[in-house]
């Protein structure tokens, strides 16, 4: 089980593509949405943003997608924190697939795969000064204490495919 609870959706009938399954528009969509939960269980609210100016930005994403989701399923999003240095965080969020029957604050089960996963490096932007910035101690601190190993799957990046001949 996570340290940071986990974000949760249901696959809307406006997030459904041509092939019947859920865009891939929309894995984004609920990632991002994963990590403003992150962003507000670590201090990094709209508050904080107010008051300093400060942001966290994506700068790079690696996403898998492994499995289908269709119109109505219940999603909840796994949030582990795998590094952090002064200015930059390195996490990944894990995109399961509860059951039908599954209760409001269900967690997916001990065997359950993930349906697609997002690793994420992030960037402590100060907006006005338009560059990187220390994080508060606070947060810094409270993102080490959050630091998990990393799934075997993060750290990959997309295969070279080799050119016909």
């Amino acid at each position: 089980m996570s340290a940071l609870p986990l974000h949760r959706e249901t696959v809307r009938p406006e997030w459904i593509d041509y092939n019947g399954h859920m865009s891939e528009a929309f894995y984004v969509l609920v990632f991002g949405f994963a990590t403003d939960r992150m962003m507000i269980e670590t201090g990094l609210n709209s508050e904080y943003r107010e008051r300093t100016g400060c942001s966290l930005y994506t700068v790079e994403s690696h996403i898998r997608y492994l499995r289908d989701v269709a119109e109505g399923d219940r999603l909840a999003v796994r949030t582990r924190v795998l590094g952090t240095d002064a200015k930059k965080t390195r996490f990944a969020h894990e995109l399961y697939v509860l059951g039908p029957d599954a209760q409001d604050d269900a967690e997916p089960g001990p065997d359950a795969e993930p349906v697609a996963t997002s690793e994420l490096l992030a960037l402590h932007v100060d907006q006005q000064a338009g560059r990187t910035a220390p994080f508060p101690d606070r947060v810094r601190e409270h993102l080490a204490a959050l630091t998990e190993a990393a799934p075997s799957w993060a750290g990959r990046s997309i295969a070279e495919v080799p050119a016909a001949r």
